[in-house]
């Protein structure tokens, strides 16, 4: 006898591999390994999600019509062209299973976000990872590696866990490369970090164009990771096929009311992108100046690069026997980097301080 087996290659996906939050025999630990906001969750979303204790046994409005209302309100975005899911996760798997599929081929970069290789795996699909310039996304890189199989095209930026970024006209220079009938995604999940003027979140190629979608998140700046809530917004096409495939009830009622809060706590992003913009760059120059390299990012992170694996290793473990976890990143090829979140004050202190006594232990 035989036991049920799935599709060869759903075997061959590595499982995703969160960041960890607890240390065995730790009393404080301070939690870097998945870039979730400094400020916890806004005091209105709180408040929302005590209002709703009641109403939980009620199916949600499966369109997530008001959330969807808000966010356009937010952002200046048309309700009809967004569609909610369950995180920005949710989305992407719905994309390359729509989009996706045996014969239908994937492009990504080289260090891109691991659910997009998992995702399209998963869909049947081949993904096929192009070499980026200095941890950067390259537009020549990825236009080289079209063939007529193309059919989707993920692009995070900023990118996690690199924290690189490319500019509207380099964005915008790939999607005009890029054949008609390939979906661009571009994954703005850490948008509302970003202060560069010539960023833009993907909301431009989507206004002039039939073949782009963004999709971004509630899990960071706005502090509701645990609620896992995200949302695209796409050409009127795109929606109508998410639509046709998404689950029907794919954001729960608590978390439809705890995002419409968290978009109207006055000063949240304000406040979280300030703090992102003074500290990022304070532990990012404190430990250069102890001798670590640390990679350029427009995100809520830094990448430390340690040069080698065993460093970067030896690195974390000092980090752990201090009470913390930063974010070994081999599964996306850097073995030799720790990607560590800008925390709160006192945690990135914290950081600064634990790598400062590792880099002078004998051997760093």
């Amino acid at each position: 006898m035989t036991s049920p087996r799935p599709r060869p290659e759903v075997l061959q996906i590595s499982p995703y591999v969160g960041g960890e939050a607890t240390l065995e025999g730790m009393n404080r630990v301070y939690k870097l390994s998945s870039n979730e906001g400094a400020f916890g969750v806004p005091p209105g979303a709180q408040d929302a999600y005590r209002r709703l204790a009641g109403e939980l046994y009620r199916y949600p409005d499966g369109s997530a019509l008001d959330l969807r209302r808000a966010i356009g309100a937010r952002f200046g975005l048309d309700p009809a062209r967004i569609v909610c899911g369950s995180g920005s996760d949710d989305l992407i798997y719905q994309l390359c299973l729509a989009y996706g599929g045996p014969g239908r081929d994937i492009l990504m970069t080289e260090h891109g976000f691991s659910i997009y290789h998992i995702a399209g795996t998963y869909a049947g699909s081949r993904v096929i990872k192009t070499p980026e310039r200095n941890l950067t996304a390259d537009v020549d890189a990825i236009l080289a590696a079209v063939s007529p199989s193309i059919r989707l095209c993920f692009l995070a930026n900023p990118n996690n866990p690199t924290g690189s970024m490319l500019p509207y006209e380099e964005v915008a220079r790939l999607r005009a490369g890029l054949p008609q009938e390939v979906l661009l995604v571009l994954d703005a999940a850490y948008a509302e970090y970003v202060e560069r003027p010539d960023y833009d979140p993907g909301i431009r190629l989507v206004n002039a164009t039939d073949n782009t979608v963004m999709t971004r998140t509630f899990s960071k700046i706005f502090g509701l990771g645990g609620m896992r809530i995200g949302w695209a917004y796409g050409p009127p096409a795109v929606i109508d096929v998410f639509n046709r495939v998404r689950p029907p009830f794919n954001v729960s009622i608590a978390a439809q009311g705890a995002a419409i809060a968290a978009l109207a706590e006055p000063g949240w992003v304000e406040k979280g992108r300030a703090h992102n913009s003074e500290y990022r760059p304070k532990l990012a120059a404190a430990l250069t100046a102890v001798g670590i390299k640390v990679w350029p990012s427009e995100g809520n992170f830094v990448l430390a690069d340690f040069a080698t694996a065993d460093r970067a290793a030896a690195a974390d473990a000092h980090m752990r026997r201090r009470g913390v976890i930063a974010r070994q990143v081999g599964g996306y090829g850097l073995p030799q980097c720790l990607r560590i979140t800008v925390g709160n004050v006192e945690e990135v202190q914290v950081v600064i301080d634990a790598l400062a006594e590792f880099m002078t232990e004998p051997g760093s």
